[in-house]
């Protein structure tokens, strides 16, 4: 199978690439740096500046996942126009590509993020529901799902992809964690009560593969463990497994002082679960978090 991607390079498209290519795919990568492509992805991946250099050579599946990092540094009216630009207008162009070509894929998956949801509160959350608060990262996943979409008129079934915070021992939340918790300087967040929605990075990418090979998939699926946790139960799971304390909260009305409106990205959270996930057979190896962690801490 010939495999396009966007987002190659980032934590998931890497690993995406190495497991694909361990499966015998043909792998081609858009990327603003094509040229770095095999040596971040594998010796066997393609990279290119744009899709029209695909030219008329096939493409079974598509796989978009570009997106800036959201939580890097407060959301200034520019940082919001690159998110933007770099989710929405890019997947315009990705369909707009997808219109043009007479040979077209069977299968878009477009990223997403449990954020689509809002801040849920207590309320547990399935595919099945609407969005329960708008703020930025909200409306960014709805525009962004919206803009995917598009390309089922043209006769590609298009998967949905809400992904929840991926743990990951290379890179991610969890790296940007373990310096502060390793000196005994970790905490919660806030109250600590509010929901994480947490994925293992080898589920994460189990459940693409799955629904890039199911032909019934299509829609929105919930990308994270059967059972999230409140923040202050992540921070003391992850402290005991470093043996720290976990006794430094980051206080809310700090937060929001040095984040702004980025604050509500990590003061909020959803109670999301997998259900369609669950309902078409997929195996999560990981459902606890302790063991999730104490595996990739492992890594490190």
């Amino acid at each position: 199978m010939h495999i396009l991607l966007t987002g190659g390079t980032g934590l998931i498209g890497r690993r995406l690439c190495r497991h694909w290519l361990d499966l015998g795919h043909q792998l081609t990568v858009w990327s603003r740096r094509p040229d770095e492509v095999p040596r971040l992805c594998g010796a066997g991946v393609r990279g290119i500046a744009h899709p029209d250099d695909m030219g008329a050579q096939q493409v079974d599946a598509v796989v978009n996942l570009a997106g800036a990092p959201i939580a890097d540094r407060p959301w200034t009216r520019k940082r919001k126009m690159l998110l933007w630009d770099s989710r929405i207008t890019l997947t315009e162009q990705l369909v707009t590509w997808l219109e043009r070509r007479e040979q077209k894929p069977a299968v878009l998956i477009s990223g997403s993020a449990v954020g689509w949801y809002g801040d849920g509160g207590e309320r547990e959350l399935d595919e099945t529901c609407a969005p329960v608060s708008e703020d930025f990262a909200s409306r960014l996943c709805i525009a962004w799902e919206e803009t995917a979409q598009r390309a089922e008129a043209l006769g590609i079934r298009v998967v949905l992809l809400r992904t929840g915070l991926v743990l990951a021992g290379e890179g991610g939340m969890l790296q940007r964690l373990l310096p502060p918790f390793k000196m005994g300087m970790g905490g919660p967040i806030g109250n600590g009560r509010q929901w994480m929605p947490w994925v293992h990075i080898d589920d994460q990418i189990a459940a693409i593969d799955f629904l890039l090979n199911r032909d019934d998939a299509q829609g929105p699926y919930n990308a994270c463990a059967p059972s999230p946790v409140r923040n202050r139960d992540f921070a003391k799971t992850l402290a005991a497994i470093l043996h720290r304390p976990a006794f430094m909260p980051m206080p809310a009305v700090a937060l929001r002082l040095l984040l702004g409106e980025l604050s509500i990205l990590l003061l909020g959270g959803q109670r999301a679960r997998p259900g369609r996930l669950q309902e078409a057979s997929f195996t999560f190896r990981f459902t606890d978090l302790r063991a999730a962690l104490e595996q990739l801490s492992g890594r490190h």
